[in-house]
């Protein structure tokens, strides 16, 4: 970084966390970015014993099953990778779930009488609600519901492949300016906004962060940030929690920001210095209304702000009534792919399959159009049902309702790649293709050769080597 650039950085960290720690913070933004990993629990046992690839460093500070890397291994020419085992995410990004969790852990889910209601607002790329899927599934089981929404129709998609890999049936994915999420007044327990900010916490690892800085990008991305939250706020019920994060420095969009939803949301500050509450943790430094993470405090990764409020008083629950979704009959036998009890709809000829236990609140999200819900089981073509990818994917797939062929991973790189494969002695017939244990594929075998059902989307380009 040219002296002009580490003139603005050091002001920049002296206004966050004062002259003294700027100065130890400051070098640490000339080292290459840290490189970690969160495994996905429901698919992965230790991840120690199961990546013996991987050479991990430790255990992240944030979540138990995160892990740093000495190094950044080809992630896209790793099959358990588009089997939805890990997601390749920063470290300090892992914190806004670790607040999520210290609230999650006060409420009384059991006591509702219905699923948790959760929303990612801007989810996008899937980092955050991957994490929050997985802690709502450990702490839950399968009474929760998870709304994963992006505003970016191209950045939707991305999203929506992302969770399928997960695998998590209760996840809704949706496209839609927070403003449309005011018709469910009171709807939501738990919403995060992890909001677009000015970008500071992505120094060290995007140049084009650094370039694109500028006092005006902040106040412009606090003024976004405050018609974000406030378009948002009906939402979410009365007694709920609000997480904010961002990944910038800058106290306009982080305390002040928490300080403004304070004054005109009527939200109650919960963390900070100035709030009931103070986590723990490697490097943190403790803000008036919440935390901010800094490379060369943390023992790794970026930068991040979190905060959380609660709504109290200032708004309702959701009190309109909602009725389960009606199943389609034509299609009920799609439901033995899958182990949990769910209701089967068609949307055009693809096969839905709803978790019964969410099956009201998908109904009353059928305002936002959502791009994904459910488990997608396949598409009816003629008298039959083809399955897809993504049925396979799911944590609820039933690996007795079709043959599982377990390949090498060249023959799996080679699937991704949709390059021609042959199955040899498997059956004929739809056969789900498995990578050390994990189901990532699915194909129509015809003996001599297959007819790939990998989605074009998800393909990957790289060459195998």
């Amino acid at each position: 970084m040219p002296l002009q650039g580490q003139e603005m950085l050091f002001s920049i960290l002296e206004k966050a966390v004062g002259a003294d720690k700027a100065s130890a913070c400051l070098p640490s933004f000339s080292l290459p970015a840290s490189v970690s990993v969160r495994f996905n629990p429901a698919k992965t046992a230790s991840p120690e014993e199961d990546f013996p690839q991987f050479e991990m460093k430790g255990v992240s500070s944030w979540c138990k099953w995160g892990r740093d890397l000495a190094s950044r291994p080809v992630f896209t020419l790793d099959p358990l990778f588009h089997a939805g085992c890990y997601y390749v995410q920063d470290s300090s990004a892992m914190f806004p779930g670790m607040v999520f969790r210290s609230e999650l852990a006060e409420f009384h889910a059991e006591s509702l009488g219905r699923p948790l209601r959760v929303l990612d607002l801007c989810a996008a790329p899937g980092g955050k609600s991957t994490d929050l899927a997985s802690s709502l599934r450990e702490s839950l089981g399968d009474n929760f519901i998870l709304v994963s929404n992006e505003v970016m129709k191209a950045r939707a998609s991305v999203l929506a492949d992302n969770m399928a890999l997960w695998g998590d049936p209760n996840v809704v994915v949706t496209s839609c300016d927070p403003a449309a999420f005011a018709v469910l007044e009171g709807f939501f327990d738990i919403i995060l906004a992890d909001v677009p900010c000015s970008g500071e916490g992505m120094f060290r690892k995007d140049a084009r962060a650094r370039e694109d800085w500028s006092p005006e990008l902040v106040g412009l991305c606090a003024a976004r940030q405050k018609r974000i939250l406030a378009d948002v706020w009906p939402a979410l019920r009365d007694g709920g929690v609000l997480v904010y994060s961002t990944c910038t420095f800058e106290r306009a969009e982080n305390d002040d920001m928490v300080s403004w939803m304070s004054k005109d949301l009527g939200a109650e500050p919960l963390h900070g210095t100035k709030g009931e509450k103070t986590l723990e943790g490697n490097g943190l430094y403790t803000t008036d209304y919440g935390y901010l993470l800094v490379p060369g405090l943390v023992g790794s990764g970026e930068g991040q702000f979190c905060s959380a409020v609660m709504k109290n008083h200032c708004g309702h629950a959701w009190r309109k009534s909602m009725k389960p979704m009606k199943g389609d009959d034509s299609v009920k036998d799609a439901k033995g792919y899958l182990l949990s009890d769910t209701v089967a709809v068609k949307s055009g000829d693809t096969v839905i399959c709803i978790p019964s236990v969410i099956s009201p609140e998908t109904s009353a999200l059928s305002c936002l159009r959502p791009l994904r819900r459910g488990v997608a089981v396949g598409t009816v073509k003629g008298r039959d049902l083809v399955p897809s990818e993504d049925l396979v994917l799911s944590l609820s797939f039933n690996r007795e309702s079709m043959p599982i062929a377990a390949l090498d991973r060249e023959t799996a790189l080679r699937y991704l790649r949709r390059d021609p494969i042959a199955l040899g002695n498997s059956p004929r017939g739809f056969v789900a293709l498995s990578f050390c244990g994990h189901p990532f594929g699915v194909v129509k075998n015809l003996g001599n050769r297959v007819n790939s059902l990998h989605p074009i989307s998800r393909r990957i380009l790289m060459q195998i080597g």
